[in-house]
């Protein structure tokens, strides 16, 4: 089969950066005052989550330390749902592969399972609480706010989700996702979060907002009364500032890797377009991708392969790669079973490859739109199919860097990542 030829293309996106992190940290909880709520001595416990955010041990730190500066005595605790295995252990090295370890923070990183419940929902809902949090005499939730992958609100994933699936654990996880079967995401979201705000002791929540080029964009402290109110407008300025494949309509998109690291769902849905329906576009999504092929799982996802049951053919050595068991709790937890699906798996990447240009319609396999991401995280480099040349070069946010080059195939015919590693 003749495959396409290749461009490196660079994408040029909008949004801000912050440079001076530890500064901003500081200069954010300052304006709070908490000084003047937080006694000598008192405990704070602080979130940290499951997801690759940018810079998240240099903020963590920066809070520790301004806990430190009022006379706090701040410790870290992984507020992650069901990820890492469902377990303790399994939490804290999740953490500490992100660099969020006691000698790097400064403080203790306390890692349990254990949850209380605070109180009960209208719903029937019971709220759980990380039981360590909950004998902190104050709690921090810090947080990245994003579109979620699957849930749909003015409040997606941010500071509300930390209090409900982050600090629910695994078994509020668990409740909450069942819960959001019955009602709608925003009814049972506001609720359990009002629930923690009334009972659990919440100091301020700190909220990160990143650019497309996976950096700390905006950082702010937010009072536990605003949490609503702001957190919509951190939303919209996510959605504004995140990551964007090239093309609204792609034939063909190669996947490099997925992972928990990179989106909750593997790959971040808002950007392959598959928030809707796992396997389609729908009206409501802005891209439209054919057929998805993904080539392998990212170091930091531990075999934890949710996502992969998005798209509709991979390798064998991805299948190889996948830790069924964490896969499969994570998916179950989060009520959405066919993400963890496996799909059909062929030996090597130019045998995907010539059976997933037999799935995108009548156009001949050289002319099909084909797009090559890293993962829906790092989308500034490209690699796109020679026939989208006019349309890059009629758009000034599109540069070509290289080629046209021929497919480029390793000695076991394997496709070569769009970034070297």
């Amino acid at each position: 089969m003749s495959f396409p030829k290749m461009l490196r293309v660079r994408q040029t996106f909008d949004g801000p950066r912050v440079d001076d992190i530890p500064g901003t940290v500081r200069a954010e909880l300052s304006k709070l005052n908490l000084g003047a709520k937080v006694q000598a001595g008192e405990t704070i416990a602080i979130t940290a989550g499951s997801r690759g955010i940018a810079n998240i041990a240099v903020i963590t730190r920066a809070i520790v330390d301004y806990c430190h500066s009022i006379g706090g005595k701040p410790f870290i605790v992984p507020a992650m749902g069901s990820h890492g295995g469902g377990t303790a252990e399994g939490q804290a090295a999740i953490l500490a592969g992100y660099g969020i370890t006691e000698a790097s923070m400064g403080c203790p990183v306390r890692a349990s399972m254990e949850t209380v419940v605070v109180d009960s929902l209208a719903q029937g809902v019971p709220v759980h609480f990380d039981k360590l949090a909950s004998e902190a005499d104050h709690v921090i939730v810090a947080g990245r706010v994003k579109p979620h992958t699957g849930f749909v609100g003015e409040i997606e994933s941010g500071l509300h989700k930390m209090m409900l699936i982050g600090l629910g654990k695994h078994e509020g996880a668990k409740i909450y996702h069942r819960a959001i079967m019955d009602y709608s995401w925003m009814e049972i979201v506001e609720a359990v979060a009002g629930a923690v705000l009334k009972k659990c002791k919440v100091l301020c929540g700190v909220g990160v907002v990143e650019n497309a080029y996976d950096e700390t964009a905006l950082i702010e402290a937010v009072r536990p009364e605003e949490f609503g109110a702001r957190e919509r407008m951190l939303l919209q300025l996510a959605r504004q500032w995140m990551p964007r494949l090239p093309f609204k309509k792609v034939d063909l998109l190669i996947v490099d890797e997925i992972g928990k690291n990179i989106s909750g769902s593997g790959m971040d849905t808002n950007v392959v377009g598959r928030k809707y329906n796992d396997h389609r576009a729908t009206e409501r999504d802005e891209y439209k991708v054919k057929t998805i092929f993904v080539r392998g799982l990212t170091h930091e996802t531990h075999g934890n392969a949710c996502g992969i049951g998005m798209c509709e053919l991979t390798n064998q050595r991805t299948v190889d790669a996948v830790d069924r068991k964490i896969t499969a709790i994570n998916a179950i937890t989060g009520g959405h079973c066919p993400i963890a699906m496996i799909p059909i798996a062929f030996e090597t990447d130019r045998e995907v490859l010539e059976q997933a240009l037999t799935t995108v319609g009548l156009v001949a396999p050289e002319n099909a739109r084909i797009v090559q991401i890293p993962n829906t995280l790092h989308l500034k480099e490209v690699l796109v199919s020679e026939v989208h040349r006019a349309e890059i070069e009629a758009r000034p946010d599109l540069e070509i860097i290289e080629g046209p080059c021929e497919m480029a195939f390793d000695a076991g015919n394997n496709l070569h990542p769009v970034l070297a590693h």
